[in-house]
């Protein structure tokens, strides 16, 4: 399929997991893909797998926490490319911890990675988007989507892109901007191969965060990115769709 050609794409969190697959998927399907993240050797990593693709591919090392540094971003890309017609916001950090051990430091790094790089370059991006009729794809979780024991903090910032989500599809709607949060649970992914698990937990509150089935790989959440990015989901936006083996199902 080549559902992306002469569509360029704004990948963040590109480096490694769900970023990284998406960026092949995508540009596999004939997209030129602008891909972002703060890990330089990832980024290189990523490139190189999309550049087998045989598409256009670029990257820029970025901090999304920094507004400024996400609006440089976003204009780089369309330097490059002259135009945006889809915004993938992938990056994202997470933490088990006990609710009161988090520290306000922690709290904002989450809070500036998980919640304002999306808030910051969806704005950025938006007049570029409704230029094109494109479309968002934000990265939220099933922990968007109903609490979860010793994620507080990470729960509370992907409820919110959830919302964020909501909000945007419902105002840019008549413009023709789609805007959608997908809500994967456990993925095997790097970010959550190095999660620790804190002491002293109650291990029957910690598994009821385990689906029904065996954990999702980065390109599944990844061809669901593809699929809403898509002209076949026109209709769809709007949506948290989970993608979680039914453990956010009742």
């Amino acid at each position: 399929m080549q559902r992306f050609h002469n569509k360029v794409i704004f990948i963040t969190g590109a480096a490694s997991g769900i970023g990284r697959e998406t960026a092949i998927r995508l540009a596999s399907e004939g997209a030129s893909v602008f891909l972002c993240d703060i890990d330089e050797v990832g980024l290189a990593e990523t490139l190189q797998a999309c550049d087998r693709k045989d598409t256009v591919a670029s990257v820029y090392q970025c901090d999304v926490s920094n507004f400024d540094e996400c609006t440089r971003a976003i204009d780089a890309c369309i330097t490059q490319f002259g135009q945006l017609d889809m915004l993938c916001n992938i990056a994202g950090i997470a933490q088990l911890q006990h609710f009161t051990d988090i520290t306000a430091q922690q709290w904002q790094k989450i809070l500036g990675v998980n919640l304002s790089s999306v808030f910051y370059l969806c704005q950025i991006a938006m007049p570029h988007l409704i230029k094109t009729k494109g479309n968002i794809v934000n990265m939220a979780s099933s922990a968007g989507l109903v609490g979860q024991a010793y994620t507080s903090s990470y729960s509370a910032t992907k409820a919110a892109v959830v919302n964020l989500s909501k909000s945007l599809a419902i105002e840019y709607s008549s413009q023709a901007v789609r805007v959608n949060a997908l809500c994967p649970g456990n993925v095997k992914t790097p970010l959550a191969s190095k999660l620790n698990i804190p002491e002293d937990i109650d291990k029957h509150l910690l598994g009821r965060m385990l689906p029904l089935l065996e954990a999702a790989q980065p390109c599944e959440v990844a061809a669901a990115v593809a699929y809403l990015g898509s002209e076949e989901a026109r209709f769809i936006t709007g949506a948290a769709l989970p993608i979680d083996g039914a453990q956010t199902a009742g």
